[in-house]
């Protein structure tokens, strides 16, 4: 998939160098300046997928991905698609009990459902499901998932587990204790990179790169997965920072006590297309926090201010 922007060519000067050096230093401080005012620590990677310039705030930080790994499953299920080993259009049957829990999708709902796979991503895209993320891992596989990143390159970006069992460890650590107790927060395995599914800010928007590339899924199944990654319902992460009719925003949430992350691609009209990485810990344990929620649309449109001002500085 490629730009309707016209790419410019040629040799900066040292003092538009300088000048794009000294921008990229002042987005940076806002941003952190952003996070800091939001109550959070932040990640970030923004980087424009037609210049390849980018601008990096903890960048390689390894985090807990929560649901932003579902991402990784669905670009591995649109690539088996893609390789002509996976039918999209299969249907499963989904009985209504031994689902996993959530608090949307299949996982609210009472009765059994028969879905076809590509339904089953819409849900895990678009509303995040639990359940129906858990259903594509089983028919996928925890080792495809982690070897088709390993194919792209990404060599940090690891799945433990698929979600049954991350609530599951969360569920063994809070116990009947209340879920904000800081305490209780402080003693969360799934909060541990080391123990859950992990990555970096950089190599999920490498891996949105590839996905916007073809790279990743050619053809129709990419085009398929970009799509549902534009009906993703929230927006009040990283669509907030960009409240215009005429810019899209792709994206995936993820969302663990304290961690509120989202990573996606936003399309300008006149064809910037910037891939963005925001992961976020509150340093408050409540549930409800809308300045930490707000902080990530912040920050991406800081981002993304700066990259569009460096593209018209080469």
């Amino acid at each position: 998939m490629t730009s309707n922007r016209t790419a410019r060519t040629g040799t900066a000067s040292t003092g538009t160098s300088g000048t794009r050096a000294a921008g990229t230093r002042a987005a940076r401080a806002r941003i952190a300046a952003a996070f800091a005012d939001a109550g959070v620590s932040g990640w970030l990677h923004a980087r424009d997928l037609d210049t390849g310039a980018d601008i990096a705030l903890g960048a390689d930080t390894l985090v807990s991905t929560a649901s932003v790994h579902k991402l990784c499953l669905l670009v591995t299920l649109f690539r088996e698609a893609a390789a002509g080993r996976i039918d999209l259009t299969r249907q499963l049957d989904i009985p209504a009990a031994g689902r996993t829990a959530g608090q949307t999708g299949l996982a609210a709902m009472l009765d059994a459902a028969r879905l076809s796979l590509r339904d089953l991503a819409y849900l895990t895209a678009a509303v995040s499901d639990n359940a129906a993320a858990d259903v594509l891992w089983d028919e996928v596989g925890l080792d495809a998932v982690n070897r088709t990143m390993a194919e792209l390159g990404l060599t940090r970006t690891v799945a433990v587990h698929g979600f049954r069992d991350l609530i599951a460890a969360l569920a063994d650590d809070t116990g009947t204790d209340s879920p904000v107790d800081p305490a209780v927060v402080a003693r969360l395995r799934v909060l541990d990179p080391t123990f859950t599914n992990r990555s970096t800010a950089r190599e999920m928007t490498a891996l949105l790169a590839a996905l916007w590339s073809g790279e990743a899924c050619p053809g129709e199944p990419g085009t398929a997965l970009r799509r549902l990654l534009g009906l993703q319902v929230w927006p009040h992460r990283l669509a907030a920072g960009f409240p215009f009719d005429d810019v899209r925003v792709h994206g995936k949430t993820g969302t663990l006590p304290t961690l509120r992350h989202e990573v996606g691609v936003v399309e300008y009209p006149d064809g910037g297309r910037y891939a963005l990485a925001v992961f976020t810990r509150a340093a408050a344990t409540s549930i409800t926090l809308p300045a930490a929620d707000a902080a990530i649309g912040t920050a991406a449109r800081l981002a993304v201010d700066a990259l569009r001002v460096i593209a018209n500085q080469v």
